[in-house]
């Protein structure tokens, strides 16, 4: 069990329609065909783990200039950020006590534009970013093709980064910290395991938005599923982690679980 820290920070929210998180949130029904669909904020959070072996930035969060140019219209009509230009990263880790220049490493859970805008910190320099194989491939795919997932901005990650790249399922390059891949929303997004001295927390990313995805099995809806089967098969083994280590699940953009981590920070 490692003897480290982790702080929550905050990176403002999206406004989207919950039907993007959980499928079929808001069904017509006979008697109300057009029902009013729940239109809400999640947040959008990274973490800064203070290890023995180094200050790891986890995810990057949304890009500052979201809204003047730097995400598609279509997308910024999908996932609003509406304050996206209040939250630079630089600002949100200041606020939390940290400086750019104190990360020793960056970990991506995956490359979508809410988790790698902030990359273009480390264009250039010599900060190792971890990121998995099925991910920095997919992404590429996605952003050069009309194929893929339109989620990735191809300016969010396209710099000259010290990529170290992930290879295996399960990798641990830390002590006690594992990096754990989660096929389903996409097929190289990776979870983390943490083993501190007082719990287990499993850091799901985004395969797990929110608690009804996790505790009814509800999938990602609105075409944010790469492969159902995948996010299913990921989903029973993410209890298992959570049975084997008694560990606490934390979800990816949950709104009352956030409120709870925040208080970490």
């Amino acid at each position: 069990m490692v003897d480290a820290t982790i702080d929550v920070i905050d990176r403002g929210g999206l406004l989207c329609d919950l039907n993007y998180m959980i499928e079929g949130n808001t069904l017509g029904t006979y008697d109300e065909p057009n029902p009013e669909t729940e239109y809400a904020e999640i947040p959008v959070y990274n973490l800064v783990i203070d290890h023995p072996e180094g200050t790891i930035l986890w995810d990057t969060g949304n890009h500052e200039d979201a809204l003047d140019g730097h995400w598609p219209e279509g997308l910024k009509q999908a996932f609003y950020p509406h304050d996206a230009d209040e939250h630079t990263l630089e600002d949100d880790l200041d606020s939390a006590g940290y400086g750019l220049d104190d990360i020793d490493y960056v970990f991506q859970t995956h490359l979508h534009l809410d988790h790698a805008g902030g990359l273009h910190h480390f264009d250039g320099t010599d900060v190792p970013v971890f990121v998995h194989e099925q991910e920095i491939k997919f992404a590429y795919y996605s952003a050069k093709t009309d194929e893929g997932s339109a989620a990735y901005i191809l300016k969010d990650f396209d710099h000259d980064l010290n990529w170290e790249v992930l290879h295996r399922d399960r990798e641990t390059r830390f002590e006690d910290v594992e990096f754990v891949r989660f096929p389903g929303h996409t097929p190289g997004l990776t979870g983390t395991v943490i083993h501190l001295e007082d719990e287990t927390l499993v850091f799901t990313g985004d395969e797990i938005y929110q608690s009804e995805n996790y505790e009814e099995e509800m999938p990602l809806g609105a075409g944010l599923l790469w492969s159902k089967r995948h996010w299913f098969e990921t989903l029973q083994r993410i209890k298992d982690l959570e049975r084997r280590y008694d560990a606490t699940v934390v979800y990816g953009h949950d709104p009352d679980q956030y409120a709870a981590l925040s208080g970490w920070s």
